[in-house]
């Protein structure tokens, strides 16, 4: 291959800009280039011609047509070495850009900010710069194309060796740049989607699009290649400990999630393990908070992940740092604390970001076969108001309190789920058996009695919370039977007034939600 003789700018980040056309400069590559990017390069003493000089046409409408001209797609396209595409260039003056560097408008970033206008979002989408990449990668096997400042370093070391790029550095880069624009268009779709009222109507076409965000040791299990795509740096900010891995990553956000159903709650803490609660306890402390869970089972939290709804203090940190965790997951952390914990170097501690743009709506999963699955995200609330109560005796104020703890824990569970919630005299809720992920609702029943007893908890005047209706009477039945005096599900089977039945025949209270919260 040639040579590089000219190279096209255009950005709109320009870190490290300068530095990286100093080098093209050096090497003796024509510089073209638009509007700012021209001003920062003649302000750094660089000789750059302007495009519109370039192409002797000029910037129009408000700059939306600058670079849409042939002699730019001209140039870029024309395939070197191609007697009929050499002879047509240079019959309309056509001369040859082996070099692009071109960053788009940053459309992203200008969405994410609160407040903006449609109008202002739409002058950030950019039509010439996806162009010109898409031009410049499809005939990288002459032209070089630069859409990332981070590979700068890479093509100037390239350029100042040996004045060019190897094909493979080009193809690379070729590929970088169509998962750019489709992650460009991705954004801009999902955003007109939202925008025009749409945000919970289920898309025609499912397109995929995130960056690398960390290459993982392994997956699940060490035979397994894995690495975590998307804006996960964006929710959280780790602050001590080792890489994190896949399991690692599925968890504490299965505990993130599950700690955000009480965010205006008294202090709450959360034990989770293989993305399953095994324990959750609140109090007047996050110490307090600490020992309700733990107490529901103290064999599972060890190697598991600890979530609170506020910073971790020092009392709550040395309670937990009697056990061995493998991840922390808090909003902040109070420096005694954090000084704590740091000293365990195998232990991972993540602070969990404030939200600030809107929520994703979608839960996206894959089922391979190359098939997804998109759901709405299970974002509903069960309030007081919510409840319904179906039998003669109406729940008590603390049972009331524990049926919408419990019922926020129970979402949480694989199904089938069974766990036995009470509260106490101000509120505060904690958990006291689990039972996840059985064929059987009964066996999940039978096994949460079973962790409860284990860990000497007593069922008596606890709240029973199904994930799903009770089918037969038996699985409340058990639940009585084990001392539960409440129960609270979401209704719907078709022996609905046998199991009611069977709650009054007990004097239990009991509720229907009329929602069902399925986790699979």
């Amino acid at each position: 291959m040639p040579k590089i003789q000219r190279a096209l700018l255009s950005v709109s980040d320009k870190s490290g800009l300068v530095s990286f056309a100093q080098v093209l400069a050096r090497a003796g590559i024509q510089l073209i280039s638009t509007g700012g990017t021209a001003r920062a390069l003649r302000d750094a003493g660089l000789t750059v011609e302007d495009l519109s000089n370039y192409t002797g046409f000029p910037e129009m409408l408000d700059g939306r047509v600058k670079t849409l001209h042939p002699k730019v797609h001209g140039g870029l396209l024309f395939l070197r070495g191609n007697p009929a595409h050499e002879t047509a260039a240079a019959a309309h003056g056509i001369a040859p850009i082996d070099l692009v560097v071109v960053n788009l408008y940053p459309f992203e970033a200008t969405v994410a900010r609160p407040g903006v206008s449609l109008h202002e979002a739409i002058e950030n989408i950019d039509i010439g710069g996806p162009s010109m990449l898409r031009s410049a990668a499809k005939n990288h096997e002459s032209v070089t194309v630069v859409a990332d400042p981070a590979d700068y370093a890479e093509v100037a070391a390239a350029v100042a060796a040996q004045g060019e790029t190897t094909l493979d550095l080009r193809r690379r880069l070729a590929a970088k740049v169509y998962a750019r624009t489709a992650a460009y268009d991705s954004a801009i779709a999902a955003y007109l989607q939202a925008t025009l009222d749409q945000a919970h109507t289920l898309p025609s076409s499912l397109t995929l699009s995130a960056p690398l965000a960390q290459t993982l040791r392994y997956g699940e299990n060490p035979h397994q290649k894995a690495a975590l795509y998307g804006r996960f740096a964006e929710s959280f900010e780790q602050c001590h400990g080792k890489e994190l891995s896949y399991n690692n990553i599925l968890d504490l956000t299965a505990a993130a999630s599950l700690i955000a159903e009480f965010a205006h709650e008294a202090p709450t803490l959360a034990i989770l393990k293989h993305t399953n609660p095994c324990g959750v306890g609140q109090g007047p402390s996050l110490r307090e908070a600490w020992d309700r869970a733990f107490a529901t089972d103290r064999q599972a939290p060890f190697g598991g992940i600890i979530a609170t709804n506020r910073p971790l203090d020092l009392p709550c940190a040395e309670a937990i740092a009697e056990i061995f965790s493998e991840v922390i997951v808090a909003p902040d952390f109070h420096p005694d604390a954090l000084e704590l914990l740091c000293k365990k170097k195998n232990l991972r501690l993540l602070r969990i970001k404030p939200k600030t743009g809107p929520i994703q709506p979608w839960d996206l999963r894959s089922v391979g076969f190359e098939s997804y699955l998109l759901q709405e995200r299970d974002t509903r609330l069960t309030t007081a108001t919510d409840l319904k109560v179906v039998t003669q005796r109406t729940p008590t104020p603390s049972e009331r309190h524990a049926m919408l703890f419990g019922w926020r824990v129970v979402k949480h569970v694989k199904s089938n789920a069974i766990v036995y919630v009470t509260a106490d005299e101000h509120g505060h809720g904690r958990t006291l058996g689990m039972g996840a992920g059985q064929m059987s609702r009964v066996d999940a029943s039978r096994i949460a009695v079973w962790k409860a007893g284990e860990a000497g908890l007593s069922l008596a005047g606890s709240v029973v919370c199904s994930d799903a209706f009770f089918p037969f009477p038996d699985g409340l039945i058990a639940a009585a039977d084990a001392g539960a005096s409440a129960a609270i599900h979401p209704g719907g089977s078709v022996r609905d007034a046998e199991v009611n039945q069977a709650a009054d025949a007990r004097n239990m209270a009991m509720v229907h939600t009329g929602v069902r919260h399925f986790r699979h």
